[in-house]
């Protein structure tokens, strides 16, 4: 048997998935199961687009549930409260200089499930992420890039 991968998941990202998966399961599969009853007493399914759609919805709707019960039930969590301060890690924030561009940016570790790099949000496995853990404020991190080496410095790291 293959081991199953582990989803790495900051509280606040657990909280946000398991709220979701409550709406779907609680909520949306009601509103659901009411437009498909609507549309079945409108006659003829063959040709109810309204129907075929809701149809559609609710497959989308189970196979989301089903995606955040298995993310859920392989969910590995970090708690921001629990994280050390001392260097960068999983739930933590870090200020950095962009010694390119002498231009702060911040971003939060979280895993790569949670990972929004337009959100600041960056994944414990991607390049900038993995070059950052473990780090310490003062320290230097280079990072190779698709678009070539990035030179950052740790300025401060804060619990989200």
């Amino acid at each position: 048997m293959a081991d199953v991968k582990k989803n790495v998941l900051t509280y606040e990202g657990l909280k946000r998935y398991e709220a979701e998966l409550q709406d779907l399961k609680v909520v949306r599969r009601k509103e659901i199961a009411d437009k498909i009853k609507e549309a079945r007493e409108q006659g003829d399914l063959s040709e109810n687009a309204e129907y075929d759609a809701a149809k559609d919805e609710q497959r989308d709707i189970e196979a989301r549930i089903e995606y955040l019960e298995e993310l859920l039930k392989n969910a590995e969590v970090y708690v921001e409260d629990e994280a050390t301060l001392d260097a960068v890690s999983i739930g933590t924030t870090v200020d950095l200089l962009d010694l390119e561009f002498n231009e702060e940016v911040e971003f939060k570790i979280v895993g790569s499930t949670e990972a929004d790099s337009l959100q600041g949000l960056i994944s414990n496995e991607a390049p900038v992420g993995k070059a950052l853990l473990g780090k310490k404020i003062g320290d230097l991190v280079n990072v190779e890039t698709q678009m070539g080496n990035v030179q950052y410095k740790v300025l401060n790291i804060t619990r989200s």
